[in-house]
């Protein structure tokens, strides 16, 4: 029984990396993309 509770403490480790680096991609994707669909925020006043 130690060895399915050890699995399942592996595999929640797992399932918590794997949250924590879709959610930082998913930031960076935010911030990478912010401003590029709007033309006026990157007028130049001259």
């Amino acid at each position: 029984m130690a060895f399915f509770t050890s699995a399942i403490d592996t595999l929640k480790v797992l399932v918590i990396a794997l949250g924590a680096g879709l959610g930082v991609w998913g930031v960076i994707n935010l911030l990478e993309g912010y401003g590029n669909d709007n033309p006026g925020a990157n007028a130049q006043v001259r």
